[in-house]
């Protein structure tokens, strides 16, 4: 299920809400420095429960066809003669965060309707994350083709999840609806770009900050909401 609500939860553990595109470099970028950010704060507070991190979509290109567009092409349209040094510098970022992009194998810019579908029913069986790893490690990395279901099928089987539930989440036209929900719900709650993180409803932080940027936003909320908690009798 996919809903946008970025209620706190009871629990004392950090909720870490990440919006992003699996075809979104800077949201790959954004993820690793999302995990420094979760190493740092275990080595600061090695006793506090570990943050949860939940995932929603977002579409660069929702307007996209379902079977996507050549890539050359959509390069072409969207960023004219500056795509070569555009990629250039994010290839250079990359490497700082440990991503090797490999954005020469890549022949088609998808429609990702599909790949969110298949990470909110992820979600339910807690391999949310691993999917959203393995999407961008195939589509980044490996130059996979995400507009074909039998790719989407091995990608998300890598990732734990079952074939029967594959084969019913991508045949599912309510799971691509409730997806654009989400997307248009996260526009309307002034989300223009991504990656963008919220934090216990609290904070939020966009773009592909540094992970002290993440992590001094953690504990800001974690000592805001200490502050604002009533005392004792």
């Amino acid at each position: 299920m996919i809903a946008i609500s970025f209620q706190a939860e009871l629990a004392v553990a950090l909720r870490i809400d990440v919006i992003s595109d699996v075809v979104c470099p800077w949201c790959y970028i954004g993820k690793r420095r999302l995990e420094r950010a979760l190493e740092l704060y275990r080595e600061q507070k090695p006793q506090a429960p570990a943050p949860v991190v939940n995932w929603h979509p977002f579409q660069l290109n929702p307007d996209l066809p379902e079977d996507g567009l050549e890539r050359a092409e959509y390069l072409r349209s969207k960023f004219g003669g500056r795509a070569e040094e555009i990629y250039s510098h994010i290839t250079a970022v990359g490497k700082t965060a440990g991503i090797s992009f490999a954005f020469d194998k890549l022949v088609r810019q998808p429609n990702t309707l599909a790949a969110h579908s298949l990470i909110a029913h992820a979600a339910e069986a807690g391999l949310e994350d691993a999917l959203v790893e393995a999407l961008f490690r195939a589509y980044f990395i490996e130059g996979e083709d995400l507009t074909s279901a039998e790719a989407l099928s091995r990608i998300a089987a890598s990732a734990g999840l079952t074939p029967s539930d594959i084969s019913v989440c991508l045949a599912s036209t309510e799971a691509r609806e409730r997806v654009r929900s989400a997307d248009l719900r996260a526009r309307e709650l002034g989300v223009e770009g991504v990656p963008f993180f919220v934090i216990n409803q609290r904070y939020a932080v966009a773009g592909a900050q540094e992970p002290e940027v993440l992590l001094g936003a953690m504990l800001q909320v974690e000592r805001e909401g200490e502050q604002s908690s009533p005392g004792p009798d």
